[in-house]
């Protein structure tokens, strides 16, 4: 069984950080593109941070300069660091993947359950 779960959220204050992970576990061989997502109350779930396979990486304009994503292959994970935490950051974090399975095959879009975020005082 192939999962994606993600940690490392929490509570923090104005201008603080938290660090995400999204680990990938089961028969994956390796994971692919993948995007870190969110989603506020009231409000569409929208691409915070895109992780190629390389490396490359393309943020929102929100989050950007603040925002950082990376991965390490061998583990099967990636993270994102959030610096300058503001309170409209407050959503839940999805990470979204693209996997190759142990055996061969291709598994398009899939989700973590998501960890929760809130930036507050």
């Amino acid at each position: 069984q192939v999962q994606l779960v993600e940690s490392g959220g929490g509570l923090v204050q104005p201008g603080g950080s938290l660090r995400l992970s999204c680990a990938a576990s089961g028969s994956i061989f390796s994971l692919n593109d993948m995007g870190w997502y969110r989603q506020a109350p009231g409000k569409q779930r929208e691409l915070v941070a895109a992780i190629t396979s390389g490396g490359s990486t393309n943020y929102a304009d929100s989050v950007k300069g603040r925002f950082t994503g990376s991965r390490d292959n061998a583990k099967n994970t990636v993270y994102l660091q959030m610096n300058s935490l503001k309170p409209e950051d407050t959503a839940v974090y999805y990470c979204n993947a693209d996997l190759t399975l142990q055996d061969g095959g291709i598994e398009h879009n899939y989700w973590g359950q998501g960890t929760q975020v809130t930036v507050s005082s």
